[in-house]
This record gives C-alpha cells, sequence and structure tokens, in this order.
C-alpha cells in the first residue's frame, strides 16, 4: 500500500472545523485580519478581489479560485480598487454565517466563503511547518462545494456532526495541497513529493519510520550520490533529510504516547530507536520532557 505523506501529517494534525461563513463585497473595501496561527482557508464565487499576506505576499483572486494558509498571518483582503489610504473596514453580520461588506443595497461585486479550523494535535506546529505558508488552487470549484458541505455541517446539530466534519476538513486540505498551484520558490514537503528523485525517500521515510535510515540508504532510494541527494533534499525540502525524518519521528512518538496503548520501549522500536533509553534522550532533547512524563501529562 502507497504512503500518502501528505495524508498522513493532516491526519495527525487532527484538523477539525471552528467558523465558517459567507461574506459578499461591494464597492472599494478593504478587510484586515490579524496572525492567528490557526488554518485560515477561503473560496471565491464570484468576482476578484488581492489578498495580501504579511505585508508582501499578494495574490489575486477571481471566482473558482481556493487560498489556504496552514497557519494564518496577517493578512489584508481587499477590492481591485482599493485606494492605499481607504481605511480598514468590519464585515456586518445579516445573519448566521452571512455577512456584508460595503453598501448593504444593490449586488454584490464580490462573494467569497470563508473558514476558519483548528488542529487538535498538540505541537501542531511541528507538522505545520512541514507544509507551505500560502496554498493556491486555481480554477477548482469543486473547493466551494466542499466548504458549502462544512457550512452546512457546521450549522446543523446533527448525530456524527464532529467526525463528519473531521472528514471535511481533512479531504479540504489535502486536497488543496495536493492540488495547489506554485506561487512561491519556497521548500516544503508539497516541492519534494512533486521531485521526481525525492518523492521515493520521503515516501520511504514515512512508510518505515523504524528503519535505520541513513542518508546513503536515502540517496539511493533517490538514485543520486550522497552528495547531490543531500544538497537537493536541504534545498527543496527545507531542512536536510535526517532533521526531517527525525520531526516525523517524533511526530509519530508524540501520537503513540498520547494514544497510550504501548509501552515505551515498543514506541522506540516503531520510530527507530534501538532502546528505550536512547529514545528517551533524543526526546527529551526535541521536546524538552522525557517521553513518560509527556505520556502523563497527554493522559
Amino acid at each position: 500500500m502507497t504512503v500518502d505523506p501528505l495524508a498522513e501529517i493532516v491526519t495527525l494534525l487532527q484538523p477539525t472545523a471552528r467558523l465558517s461563513k459567507l461574506v459578499e463585497c461591494s464597492g472599494a473595501w478593504r478587510i484586515r485580519r490579524e496572525a492567528t496561527g490557526e488554518p485560515f482557508y477561503c473560496a471565491i464565487l464570484e468576482g476578484t478581489c488581492r489578498v495580501t499576506f504579511d505585508g508582501h505576499q499578494t495574490l489575486t483572486l477571481k471566482a473558482g479560485d481556493f487560498v489556504l494558509a496552514p497557519a494564518m498571518r496577517d493578512l489584508v483582503n481587499e477590492s481591485i480598487d482599493a485606494a492605499t489610504n481607504l481605511p480598514a473596514m468590519v464585515p456586518t453580520k445579516i445573519n448566521e454565517g452571512y455577512f456584508r461588506v460595503g453598501p448593504h443595497d444593490g449586488p454584490a461585486d464580490l462573494r467569497m466563503r470563508i473558514g476558519h479550523c483548528s488542529f487538535g494535535a498538540p505541537d501542531s506546529a511541528l507538522l505545520v511547518s512541514l507544509l507551505p505558508e500560502v496554498v493556491l488552487v486555481r480554477d477548482k470549484t469543486r473547493f466551494a462545494t466542499l466548504m458549502q458541505l462544512i457550512d452546512e455541517e457546521t450549522q446543523d446539530r446533527r448525530a456524527a456532526r464532529e467526525l463528519v466534519l473531521e472528514r471535511l476538513i481533512e479531504v479540504l486540505l489535502i486536497e488543496a495541497l495536493r492540488s495547489a498551484t506554485e506561487t512561491t520558490s519556497a521548500p516544503g514537503l508539497r516541492r519534494g513529493l512533486a521531485d521526481e528523485r525525492l518523492a521515493g525517500a520521503l515516501r520511504a521515510m514515512h512508510a518505515r519510520p523504524g528503519h535505520p535510515w541513513t542518508v546513503v540508504d536515502l540517496a539511493n532510494r533517490a538514485s543520486l550520490s550522497r552528495s547531490a541527494f543531500f544538497a537537493r533534499f536541504n534545498r527543496i525540502v527545507g531542512v536536510p533529510p535526517m532533521e526531517y525524518l527525525l520531526v516525523w519521528r517524533m511526530a509519530l512518538a508524540k501520537q503513540l504516547l498520547r494514544d497510550g496503548s504501548l509501552a515505551i520501549e515498543d514506541i522506540a522500536e516503531r520510530v527507530g530507536y534501538g532502546s528505550a533509553s536512547t529514545f528517551s534522550v533524543a526526546f527529551a532533547r526535541n521536546t524538552g520532557m522525557p517521553p513518560a512524563r509527556y505520556a502523563r501529562m497527554a493522559a
């Protein structure tokens, strides 16, 4: 069975829907949103607008576009014709899940569905660091449909609501990550999986985290020399290969410790350590506490 690193990471993050709303805009408008560190996503249903992340990465969005920030930074969302001195506006709530920006009478120039979610996994920043800062998907109207389903499930109080929302959010995030249009040359896992040489090495690490991998082993998977593989992995993924493997092993170890069904010796073996003591030293160095204490605090 083929291992999908993106799907594994999203599943470990335990995403849950927090808020979904329809926003209509008319005239010249500007909205500022402060960084929350939580996932933010937006599907443009009609019209065109501009969004700027952290004051420097600007994207022009049109109907059918979807944008995702796994860890939301400061952003400005505005109409294309917004003047530089136009003050930021606060969307007016019309009714539950429906907001308006600008004049309330007349047709809207832009309609977008906005969502916020959260990650249930403690220390989710460790896994988010492996994802792109901003994901843009062009001309994929099915994202609006997915967001509509999330919105309806958020509003309704039906049986198994939380489970359904968790699965819908997982599908949304995985679909966004695998369908993304390259908007930046920033390194990350997605760029690594798109590289035909590195993809095999990445999937091997995810499929067998307990294997005693070396850089030479992984370079052989990529059909590259050790030095060429190391340089290519570091440039495209953004971290050295063994550092990436450590991050993934620690994420898995935390999940297994929170689950509480395995002894520390067994967890150590699962994530590639020959003894519980060696694992404990590595875990404490990475998290600031020994695994036994982490397990007690997570119980």
